[in-house]
């Protein structure tokens, strides 16, 4: 199945390309599933169907879900002070009722990776359509599962909930409570479900399309966002520049936008796949605009982003490895060595990935950006390398 993640600035009409995208596959004969995370329906208001957390059939083919954190939020909740019952009880809390909750900050982009992972399946639909927010809070949202699941493996390691059987004689031992049994079924289900949604990120058939307007602001937050998608090694299949205008003409007052859209657009070739939609004067609105707007098609997978490491032992004595990083700034590049991981700092985004076996018996030698390319050089540990290499 074909999972199209569509996102860019505020402002820049992903959400009606968004849709656009997803009736014209429907229309080409691809049972597509539309799937929106905003708060306000702006999905439903450019499709002319509203949308809501039951799935709408807004054409033939095309289903669209819009799911409600508000009432994930306070099913979970309440879920989660019933299996933490015993424990409350010994606190003393007074138990909340779901008339009362409301959303934490976070609840929304919670239920639409939920609502991404229940997607995944499809075995009613061949492409999956995602109306991410806006990038910088889609680079959030996408990096959240990774970062979750590592956070939670710290709290509650895998290997402690082997000694399941052990924690009354461990609670005896050392006079104080042991973790309850809930604790690991929900850690244990939390790793599950965030496993599932990493898989969906991951696959080779799932990559993002960035919508942009065409000019500064729209080059400056593409440029922005190129380490934060290179990190997480997201694969960006095109850019749709939106809403350009006519080069020909007869407004003498367009000619500096023109001519500015026609820059970015240029640069914006030099690096992607860039596809553009006509400012049709007014904003779309239904169906014929949305069909209007002749936005390009699903098309094929990106290829993987390749992080490859280079065998130089013969000629320098060093390992290089290679990790792309298109619009880092040197200055805002850190790098730090945790035992078998590299801490990688681009700007405002960060990832600690583990490093490939073979580095892992090696020190760090250096570091150079060159051509929006990170390279470093790793020497062998002559205690750890195995001899003759």
């Amino acid at each position: 199945m074909r999972t199209l993640l569509i996102t860019g600035p505020g402002g820049s009409g992903r959400s009606t390309l968004a849709a656009a995208t997803a009736l014209a596959a429907a229309a080409g004969g691809t049972r597509t599933l539309l799937l929106g995370g905003d708060r306000t329906d702006s999905l439903g208001a450019a499709l002319g169907v509203p949308t809501g957390p039951a799935p709408v059939e807004a054409a033939p083919r095309l289903t669209v879900r819009r799911p409600d954190p508000a009432r994930d939020f306070r099913r979970d909740l309440s879920a989660l002070q019933g299996r933490a019952a015993s424990a409350l009880d010994l606190l003393g809390a007074s138990r909340l009722d779901p008339e009362e909750l409301t959303p934490l900050p976070g609840a929304e982009e919670l239920a639409l990776l939920r609502a991404l992972r229940d997607a995944a399946p499809g075995e009613t639909h061949d492409l999956l359509v995602v109306d991410l927010p806006p990038l910088p809070q889609a680079l959030a949202l996408l990096a959240l599962p990774e970062e979750l699941r590592r956070y939670l493996r710290r709290l509650v390691p895998p290997e402690r909930r082997a000694a399941r059987a052990l924690r009354p004689v461990l609670g005896r031992l050392a006079g104080v409570p042991m973790p309850a049994e809930w604790l690991y079924e929900t850690a244990a289900r939390w790793d599950t479900e965030l496993a599932a949604v990493e898989a969906v990120l991951a696959d080779r058939d799932t990559t993002v399309r960035l919508v942009a307007e065409p000019g500064p602001a729209g080059a400056d937050a593409l440029r922005a966002a190129g380490p934060g998608l290179a990190l997480r090694r997201l694969r960006v299949d095109a850019v749709v520049a939106n809403r350009v205008l006519p080069e020909a003409s007869p407004d003498t007052w367009l000619a500096g936008p023109v001519a500015q859209q026609r820059k970015t657009l240029e640069e914006w070739r030099q690096v992607h796949d860039v596809r553009t939609v006509a400012h049709l004067g007014r904003d779309p609105r239904g169906p014929d605009d949305l069909a209007a707007l002749g936005v390009p098609g699903a098309g094929s997978a990106a290829p993987a982003v390749e992080w490859p490491v280079a065998d130089r032992l013969a000629d320098d004595g060093v390992l290089v490895w290679h990790i792309p990083l298109p619009g880092a700034v040197r200055e805002e590049l850190d790098l730090v060595r945790r035992g078998d991981e590299l801490v990688v700092t681009a700007g405002g985004f960060r990832r600690i990935v583990p490093l490939p076996s073979a580095l892992r018996r090696c020190t760090v030698d250096g570091a150079a950006l060159r051509e929006g390319e990170l390279r470093i050089r790793f020497a062998p540990d002559p205690q750890l390398w195995p001899r003759g290499r």
